[in-house]
């Protein structure tokens, strides 16, 4: 892969209204096929780009989060802008030291390097997954 992310990581809603930064490299990057994913993305999947959570912050706006129930324990809340509807970040209650930013919100998403695919068991039938990746039926260990 020709692109890399470099830091600090930018990005933000499709409106402007929400801005944010991580200072951190992504931990991991990875497409996870979850119901919940598909539902709020539109899509058979989110793109994910996992920054450890002190790295992570808001510098513009408030994201709105909607709270969902995690076979992991507590909640995954999606946040998202009020204003546009855009997917932002996601904070799951189960591992409260990550930040789950959705790929496509970054300002330069060109060096996303997908790693694994989680949750496959939700996956859509006519998906089409890299062979090659490391595939995890529900939660990576």
């Amino acid at each position: 892969m020709s692109a890399t992310l470099t830091t600090p990581l930018t990005g933000g809603c499709a409106c402007g209204a929400i801005r944010y930064e991580s200072t951190a490299l992504p931990v991991v990057m990875l497409h996870c096929h979850c119901r919940d994913c598909q539902q709020s993305s539109g899509g058979p999947y989110s793109s994910f780009v996992v920054v450890p959570k002190d790295a992570f912050r808001v510098v513009k706006g408030e994201p709105r989060f909607h709270p969902t129930p995690s076979e992991a324990g507590g909640h995954n809340r999606r946040g998202f802008c009020a204003a546009c509807g855009s997917p932002i970040l996601s904070l799951p209650d189960a591992v409260p030291q990550i930040v789950g930013i959705r790929t496509t919100s970054l300002d330069d998403a060109s060096g996303f390097q997908q790693q694994l695919d989680a949750w496959t068991c939700d996956a859509q039938p006519w998906d089409v997954m890299n062979s090659a990746l490391p595939k995890f039926e529900k939660y990576p260990s």
